[in-house]
């Protein structure tokens, strides 16, 4: 028995397929993890429905991201990979801590207020989305959950319905979670924007290397002269070379910079290097990965058995202290 905390992180597969910045941001920082926590890992399938309607986008997706997390370090062996609608546990629990917590908090929620606010008619499902998102955090008894400040509202919601749960039935019925804020970069787009794929900014992780030179080359940089010196930091070019690139070779460029003689046009190559030497063997293994869907299905089929071991001795401890015990 591991006498590691346990920490739990959801992927959407409407992030699929991954762009630069979802590796640098949040999978590279998420596997770095792997030593320090029992990790689980899951696909969050169901909650992909709360905006997509192409079932063959979805079931692709899925894939698609199973791969990226194994071309990019996960350890099946050694972290749980599973999909989330595996575990029909999770939504057992759900329908329980939608009984606990109150309309007003789901209807604070970030997501569902920013579609209000945009004019959208927001379904039910973005309203019960920190609901079944708690379901998938408290199932597994999750001592921490790695997240960036913008998802810090979800856990602490998760954390309120496992504590009213235990004070309704009992201490200790639900593991109570903690907010693991993560230091993930902010990677800065095309534009110098945060890069996503909504805003047209991204570098696809997995294109072929000419693919992916003709799109550092797009790169916001400054007009200056070659000969006159240039700032590096703050800088979206910098500012990735600074996440792929050794201590002295980020060293190396921001004094290039500083002396003039060196161009963005130098410094873009430079990032192509880098950056070629970082993902480059991970993108051959993901085509490979992602070329064998039945692998990946025995991968995920391996994770959701172990996980419903713990999802089936959580859901028989909370139906017993709340009376629906089975004979």
């Amino acid at each position: 028995m591991s006498q590691k905390k346990v920490s739990l992180t959801g992927v959407k597969p409407t992030q699929a397929p991954p762009h630069l910045g979802n590796y640098l941001g949040a999978i590279r920082p998420a596997l770095r993890l792997a030593d320090q926590f029992d990790g689980r890992y899951f696909i969050a399938d169901y909650h992909a429905l709360t905006s997509m309607r192409d079932p063959a986008a979805l079931h692709a997706s899925i894939y698609d991201v199973t791969a990226t997390w194994l071309a990019c370090g996960l350890d099946p062996k050694k972290t749980l990979l599973y999909r989330q609608s595996a575990i029909p546990e999770v939504f057992e629990l759900a329908w329980i801590l939608a009984c606990v917590v109150a309309t007003g908090q789901l209807e604070r929620g970030h997501a569902y207020k920013a579609a209000l606010d945009s004019g959208e008619a927001p379904n039910s499902g973005l309203l019960f989305y920190p609901v079944l998102m708690a379901a998938d955090i408290v199932l597994f008894n999750t001592n921490v959950v790695p997240v960036g400040q913008d998802q810090k509202q979800h856990v602490e919601l998760a954390r309120d319905m496992a504590m009213r749960v235990n004070h309704l039935w009992g201490a200790g019925t639900l593991v109570v979670p903690e907010v693991f804020v993560s230091d993930a970069p902010l990677v800065p787009g095309l534009d110098g924007k945060k890069m996503s794929k909504s805003g047209g900014n991204s570098v696809p992780l997995f294109d072929d290397a000419d693919a992916l030179r003709r799109l550092v080359m797009k790169f916001t940089c400054g007009s200056e002269p070659l000969g006159a010196p240039k700032p590096s930091e703050g800088t979206p070019v910098f500012e990735i070379y600074k996440l792929v690139a050794t201590d002295d070779e980020v060293k190396t460029m921001a004094r290039k910079l500083a002396a003039g003689g060196y161009g963005w046009g130098h410094a873009k190559e430079d990032l192509c290097v880098a950056l070629e030497r970082e993902i480059g063997s991970k993108r051959e293994a993901y085509r490979s990965l992602r070329a064998d869907e039945a692998a990946l299905d025995h991968v995920l089929a391996e994770g959701a058995a172990q996980a419903r071991e713990t999802a089936r001795a959580t859901m028989e401890r909370v139906r017993g202290a709340v009376g629906i015990a089975r004979s």
